[in-house]
C-alpha cells in the first residue's frame, strides 16, 4: 500500500506509454468530442491541423489509466479536488507513440481531515520524438499511514 507518506517531493516516475492508431482516436472522438478534427481524416487534411489528431481529453484519459494502474490503485485515493492547469501544446497523431510521466510538487498533510494527506503532481505525456504533448498539475488527495503501521 502506498500512503500519504510515501510521496517525496521531487520523486518521479514513469507511467508507460501508448500508441495511438487511427482506428482508436476516431472511436474515442466519436464518443467523446466529435469535431471533424478527431473523426473524419479527409476533412482533417484539408484543416488546420494538415490530418487527424487526437483528442486532448483522449491523451488526459489514457494518462488517466495509466495512473490508476501505476500507482492509484495501490493507493487509499481519497479522489480529486481538481486540476490546476492542462496544456495540450502539440497534436497527437495517428502512430504517436506517448510516453507519461508523474512528478511529484507538492505534499502537505490536510488541514481539514487528519486522515489524509494532498498531493499536487505534474503529469507529461512526451511523443516519440521527446515533444511534450499534454502536461497537467493537479491535487490528489491519499490516504495517511495508520499509527499502527
Amino acid at each position: 500500500m502506498i500512503w500519504w507518506e510515501d510521496f517525496r517531493v521531487g520523486d518521479s516516475e514513469e507511467l508507460g506509454a501508448h500508441t495511438f492508431t487511427e482506428e482508436e482516436i476516431v472511436v474515442f472522438a466519436r464518443a467523446f468530442d466529435p469535431q471533424p478534427i478527431h473523426t473524419d481524416a479527409e476533412a482533417a487534411r484539408a484543416g488546420f491541423y494538415g490530418g487527424l489528431i487526437a483528442s486532448g481529453w483522449h491523451t488526459c484519459a489514457v494518462c488517466m489509466r495509466l495512473m490508476v494502474d501505476g500507482y492509484m490503485n495501490q493507493t487509499q485515493s481519497l479522489g480529486s479536488p481538481g486540476l490546476d492547469s492542462l496544456r495540450w501544446p502539440k497534436p497527437v497523431r495517428p502512430g504517436d507513440t506517448v510516453r507519461y510521466r508523474r512528478t511529484v510538487l507538492e505534499a502537505r498533510p490536510s488541514k481539514s481531515r487528519p486522515e489524509a494527506g494532498l498531493v499536487k503532481h505534474r503529469w507529461e505525456g512526451l511523443n516519440q520524438n521527446g515533444e511534450l504533448v499534454v502536461a497537467m498539475e493537479g491535487w490528489n488527495l491519499f490516504g495517511r499511514r495508520p499509527a499502527s503501521r
